[in-house]
Protein backbone atom coordinates (compact mmCIF):
# COMPACT_ATOMS: atom_id res chain seq x y z
CA UNK A 1 0.00 0.00 0.00
CA UNK A 2 1.32 3.59 -0.84
CA UNK A 3 -0.19 6.82 -0.63
CA UNK A 4 0.47 9.99 -1.72
CA UNK A 5 2.19 12.58 1.03
CA UNK A 6 2.60 16.05 0.76
CA UNK A 7 5.79 16.13 3.03
CA UNK A 8 7.79 13.46 1.58
CA UNK A 9 8.13 12.03 -2.39
CA UNK A 10 9.68 8.13 -2.65
CA UNK A 11 11.16 8.06 -5.83
CA UNK A 12 10.75 3.75 -7.69
CA UNK A 13 13.73 3.07 -9.70
CA UNK A 14 17.53 2.98 -9.47
CA UNK A 15 19.29 6.11 -8.20
CA UNK A 16 18.99 9.31 -10.10
CA UNK A 17 21.66 11.34 -9.23
CA UNK A 18 24.10 8.45 -9.68
CA UNK A 19 27.27 9.59 -11.96
CA UNK A 20 27.81 7.43 -14.85
CA UNK A 21 31.77 7.19 -12.94
CA UNK A 22 30.32 5.77 -9.85
CA UNK A 23 28.29 3.34 -11.84
CA UNK A 24 31.28 1.50 -13.58
CA UNK A 25 33.36 1.77 -10.01
CA UNK A 26 30.35 -0.05 -8.13
CA UNK A 27 30.03 -2.34 -11.93
CA UNK A 28 33.81 -3.16 -11.66
CA UNK A 29 33.55 -4.62 -8.03
CA UNK A 30 30.66 -6.46 -9.44
CA UNK A 31 28.64 -4.97 -6.07
CA UNK A 32 24.82 -5.14 -6.86
CA UNK A 33 23.00 -1.84 -5.07
CA UNK A 34 20.25 -2.48 -3.42
CA UNK A 35 16.98 -0.35 -2.52
CA UNK A 36 16.14 -1.46 0.86
CA UNK A 37 12.42 -1.17 1.76
CA UNK A 38 10.79 1.00 3.51
CA UNK A 39 7.80 1.88 5.62
CA UNK A 40 6.71 5.81 6.15
CA UNK A 41 4.16 6.38 9.32
CA UNK A 42 2.31 9.67 10.09
CA UNK A 43 2.26 10.99 13.62
CA UNK A 44 1.07 14.28 15.05
CA UNK A 45 4.14 15.25 15.10
CA UNK A 46 5.87 14.29 11.85
CA UNK A 47 6.66 11.44 9.44
CA UNK A 48 8.74 8.35 10.72
CA UNK A 49 10.31 6.22 7.99
CA UNK A 50 11.75 2.92 8.75
CA UNK A 51 14.23 1.24 6.63
CA UNK A 52 15.17 -2.55 6.87
CA UNK A 53 19.19 -2.69 6.46
CA UNK A 54 20.96 -6.01 7.48
CA UNK A 55 24.02 -5.65 8.50
CA UNK A 56 24.17 -2.05 8.58
CA UNK A 57 26.22 -0.41 11.60
CA UNK A 58 26.73 3.33 12.37
CA UNK A 59 30.37 3.01 10.72
CA UNK A 60 28.85 1.70 7.25
CA UNK A 61 25.87 4.04 7.31
CA UNK A 62 25.67 7.61 5.54
CA UNK A 63 22.63 9.43 5.88
CA UNK A 64 23.00 12.74 3.91
CA UNK A 65 20.70 15.53 3.60
CA UNK A 66 21.60 17.66 0.81
CA UNK A 67 18.78 20.34 -0.21
CA UNK A 68 15.62 18.62 -0.53
CA UNK A 69 17.47 15.27 -1.04
CA UNK A 70 17.60 12.84 1.70
CA UNK A 71 19.50 9.60 0.93
CA UNK A 72 21.19 6.89 3.35
CA UNK A 73 23.83 4.65 1.87
CA UNK A 74 25.34 1.58 3.50
CA UNK A 75 27.74 -0.87 2.22
CA UNK A 76 27.45 -4.32 3.52
CA UNK A 77 30.04 -7.35 3.37
CA UNK A 78 29.25 -10.77 4.21
CA UNK A 79 30.37 -11.63 7.56
CA UNK A 80 30.99 -15.54 8.58
CA UNK A 81 31.74 -16.08 12.07
CA UNK A 82 35.36 -16.74 12.70
CA UNK A 83 36.27 -19.90 11.59
CA UNK A 84 33.67 -20.77 9.34
CA UNK A 85 32.81 -20.26 5.81
CA UNK A 86 29.47 -19.45 3.79
CA UNK A 87 27.64 -22.07 1.87
CA UNK A 88 24.09 -20.77 2.04
CA UNK A 89 23.34 -16.94 1.92
CA UNK A 90 19.82 -15.53 1.70
CA UNK A 91 20.42 -11.45 2.37
CA UNK A 92 22.10 -10.01 -0.87
CA UNK A 93 25.31 -8.60 -0.09
CA UNK A 94 25.94 -5.13 -2.05
CA UNK A 95 25.71 -1.49 -1.19
CA UNK A 96 22.03 -0.10 0.03
CA UNK A 97 20.90 3.00 -0.90
CA UNK A 98 17.76 5.00 -1.31
CA UNK A 99 17.15 8.55 -1.50
CA UNK A 100 13.39 10.85 -0.51
CA UNK A 101 13.00 14.10 -1.84
CA UNK A 102 11.34 16.40 1.22
CA UNK A 103 9.18 19.13 1.05
CA UNK A 104 9.63 22.30 3.15
CA UNK A 105 7.39 20.87 5.36
CA UNK A 106 9.75 18.98 7.24
CA UNK A 107 12.10 20.22 10.15
CA UNK A 108 15.40 19.78 8.44
CA UNK A 109 17.45 21.06 11.70
CA UNK A 110 15.51 18.51 14.07
CA UNK A 111 15.85 15.17 11.91
CA UNK A 112 16.99 12.36 13.91
CA UNK A 113 17.84 8.87 13.49
CA UNK A 114 18.43 5.69 15.37
CA UNK A 115 19.86 2.36 14.12
CA UNK A 116 18.76 -0.65 15.96
CA UNK A 117 18.84 -4.35 15.15
CA UNK A 118 19.13 -3.58 11.41
CA UNK A 119 16.30 -1.20 11.40
CA UNK A 120 16.63 2.40 11.17
CA UNK A 121 14.37 4.98 11.77
CA UNK A 122 15.05 8.26 10.54
CA UNK A 123 12.22 11.15 12.15
CA UNK A 124 11.21 13.89 10.05
CA UNK A 125 9.38 16.29 11.76
CA UNK A 126 6.87 18.53 10.87
CA UNK A 127 7.89 22.08 10.55
CA UNK A 128 6.47 24.74 12.32
CA UNK A 129 4.72 26.43 9.44
CA UNK A 130 3.21 22.99 8.43
CA UNK A 131 2.09 22.44 11.70
CA UNK A 132 -2.63 22.58 12.32
CA UNK A 133 -2.62 25.42 14.87
CA UNK A 134 -6.04 27.36 16.24
CA UNK A 135 -6.24 30.96 15.78
CA UNK A 136 -7.28 33.31 18.67
CA UNK A 137 -9.89 35.69 17.95
CA UNK A 138 -9.26 39.15 19.73
CA UNK A 139 -11.84 41.31 19.93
Amino acid sequence: MSEAHPSIRVPVGPPAAQSPAAATTRDAAHRPTITPPIDIHEGPDGLTLEADLPGATESNLTIQLEHNVLSLDARIDAVAPEGGRLIHQEYPVGDYHRSFILSDDVDRERIAAELKDGVLKIFLPKADRARARRIEIQS
